[in-house]
This record gives structure tokens, C-alpha cells and sequence, in this order.
């Protein structure tokens, strides 16, 4: 994986789940250096903006997953 493919990994909303419920961080988050994982913190919340501003209530798909995992 190139770094700007660890970058893109690490910035998605996606992540998977244990059997417990509980998140598992990206492997590419672990990966990456300080100034990578700078830059993909910098694109998750450019991210996180544009899919609010594409919702009718105004959510990211990570605050959606948020609130459905706490029962919102």
C-alpha cells in the first residue's frame, strides 16, 4: 500500500468491528508517520464536513454510526 493509499485508509469513516462491539482502528492509522497521520486526521474531517453538508439532518456517516451504536 502506498502512503497516499495508507492516508486515504486511515481518513475513511469505515472501520471494522469486534465481536464485543467495539472498533477496531485502522492498520494504516499505525502505519503512517507523524506528518501522514497529521494529513489523514486533516482529510477525515475535511470528509466528515462534506458528508454533513450532503445530509438532510446534517450528519456524517460516523456521527450516524455513533448514534446508532449508543441507540440514538
Amino acid at each position: 500500500m502506498t502512503r497516499e493509499e495508507q492516508i486515504e485508509s486511515a481518513a475513511t469513516a469505515y472501520r471494522e468491528t469486534r465481536a464485543d462491539s467495539s472498533i477496531v482502528d485502522s492498520p494504516a492509522w499505525h502505519d503512517l508517520d507523524e506528518e501522514g497521520r497529521v494529513l489523514a486526521h486533516t482529510r477525515a474531517a475535511a470528509l466528515r464536513r462534506l458528508e454533513a453538508a450532503l445530509d438532510p439532518d446534517g450528519l456524517s456517516t460516523m456521527a450516524r454510526a455513533l448514534l446508532q451504536k449508543i441507540g440514538g
